[in-house]
C-alpha cells in the first residue's frame, strides 16, 4: 500500500494554533485506501499548542531554508528554529514511512504549498511554500495542499 505523509490536523488532530484540527470528508476521500503518516511539524519542533499565530517574513519556506527569511509570531517572537527542526523531524517520518507524497495544510508557515500568509498578519497570500513543503519538496518528496480545506 502506498503511503502519504499528512498534515496531522487533516486527520482531526487539535494541534493548529488555535488548538483545533481542520478534517474534512474531501480529505479524507483524497487518502483512502493509502497509508496515512500523520505529523505535526509545528509541534514536533517544540511549538506548544495552542500557540500564537506565525507567519514567514522576508520569503518563504525555501527563502528560510537558505537563512535568508524568518517565522516569526504576531508578537514579534522568532521561531525559526522551531519551524526548520519542525520540517527536519517531517522530513525523517516521510523517509521512515516510505512517502514519496504529502498532502499538506494550505496557507500554513509549515505545510503550505503553492500559496502562503504574506507576514503582514493582515490575511494577505503570497505565491510560496512552508517550510515544510520546501524541505520535502527539496527532498523528492511531492507536496500538494490538501483538498476541501
Amino acid at each position: 500500500m502506498e503511503a502519504i505523509l499528512v498534515s496531522a490536523c487533516l486527520r482531526g488532530v487539535p494541534c493548529r494554533f488555535d488548538g483545533r484540527h481542520k478534517a474534512s470528508p474531501e480529505f479524507e476521500e483524497a487518502v483512502a485506501g493509502r497509508e496515512v503518516v500523520s505529523f505535526c511539524p509545528e509541534v514536533a519542533g517544540g511549538l506548544t499548542t495552542p500557540r500564537r499565530p506565525a507567519e514567514l517574513v522576508g520569503g518563504d519556506g525555501h527563502a528560510v531554508l537558505d537563512g535568508t527569511a524568518r517565522v516569526v509570531e504576531d508578537n514579534g517572537r522568532d521561531v525559526t528554529e522551531a519551524f526548520v527542526a519542525g520540517a527536519g523531524r517531517a522530513l525523517d517520518a516521510a523517509r521512515r514511512g516510505g512517502c514519496t507524497e504529502a498532502l499538506l495544510m494550505p496557507r500554513s508557515p509549515s505545510c503550505g504549498r503553492g500559496v502562503v500568509y504574506d507576514g503582514s498578519f493582515a490575511g494577505e497570500l503570497v505565491p510560496g511554500d512552508g517550510v515544510t513543503a520546501a524541505l520535502l519538496e527539496r527532498n523528492g518528496v511531492t507536496v500538494r495542499p490538501a483538498p476541501g480545506v
